[in-house]
């Protein structure tokens, strides 16, 4: 019998570091990608959220050579679909609004998850809602309403905020879904590698030609602009999302979505140094109170 060694918790940790900053770089190059293009909307975005996909999952190609002789549980492969369908809405909304509002708000709001997850668990799993968690939901939803109240504010930021920050919202609903899915997928017998290599593979095919539908071709881009892709292929994706996945077996959910509350940091510090774009102070306010209520409702789920 082959016996998996546990890993170290400094390395466990590490690897979820790794993953904090490389996913923390995903809406850096998605607007350098859009000033490279010098395109946006909907359908650009649906070639960059395909072509992510599609590259980390020919990177994923080796992950099927055993895949059949894997002993599943009634379900399995079905829960991993589901998830990659999740993850393909999650990318199409979520990349999209990167072209109607500031980074710092854009990656903030994508950050609610663990808000969703606590609401899906209770209505799903008739999970209790705690004082303390339905105490955080509410002082995050202060600070998503400040968000949206002061985007105005931002400098050197785009075109409508108010629908980048739904389009942001509706990638974190549909990111819950898609971590809720693939928890339950690889409980049912799917491992790391097979169960991304599932996910990432069906979010490709469902997003594939829908850039089509919208007049966009996969060609004709400079050739910075693929080259942004690649990046947003193996940082955020194969490092980023896969650490998180990976360390959701040695750490738990609490610890690994609190490490992802890390990302809106990041990102809105490169977002600064690398396009200029200054924050207003509704934004930067509600912010800290959204990523303050998202950690109490966290711990809340917990006591």
């Amino acid at each position: 019998m082959k016996i998996t060694k546990q890993p170290l918790m400094w390395q466990v940790g590490l690897i979820l570091f790794a993953g904090i900053i490389a996913i923390s770089t995903s809406a850096i190059f998605i607007r350098l990608a859009i000033t490279s293009a010098k395109v946006s909307g909907i359908g650009f975005s649906l070639f960059l959220s395909a072509s992510r996909l599609t590259i980390a999952s020919l990177l994923l190609i080796p992950a099927w050579r055993n895949f059949h002789s894997i002993p599943l549980t009634p379900g399995a492969l079905r829960y991993g679909v589901a998830a990659g369908i999740c993850l393909a809405l999650h990318f199409a909304t979520w990349i999209t609004s990167l072209s109607f509002t500031s980074i710092t708000a854009s990656t903030t709001l994508v950050a609610t998850n663990p808000i969703w997850v606590a609401l899906l668990s209770w209505f799903w799993y008739k999970e209790k809602l705690t004082k303390i968690t339905v105490l955080g939901i509410s002082i995050a939803f202060m600070g998503g309403l400040l968000i949206s109240m002061g985007n105005q504010e931002t400098v050197n930021v785009v075109k409508n905020p108010l629908l980048g920050n739904f389009l942001a919202l509706v990638g974190a609903f549909m990111n819950s879904l898609y971590l809720l899915f693939g928890k339950e997928a690889q409980r049912r017998g799917l491992g790391i590698g097979s169960y991304v290599a599932v996910a990432y593979s069906t979010g490709a095919l469902v997003l594939l030609p829908l850039p089509l539908v919208f007049g966009v071709n996969y060609f004709s881009y400079p050739n910075s602009v693929y080259f942004y892709v690649l990046l947003t292929a193996i940082l955020p994706q194969m490092v980023g999302h896969t650490s998180f996945n990976w360390a959701m077996r040695y750490l738990s959910p609490t610890l690994v979505t609190l490490a992802t509350l890390c990302e809106p940091v990041g990102a809105s510090f490169l977002g600064y140094f690398i396009f200029h774009e200054v924050p207003g102070v509704h934004v930067i306010v509600g912010a800290i109170v959204l990523l303050s209520g998202i950690a109490i409702a966290i711990v809340g789920s917990r006591t």
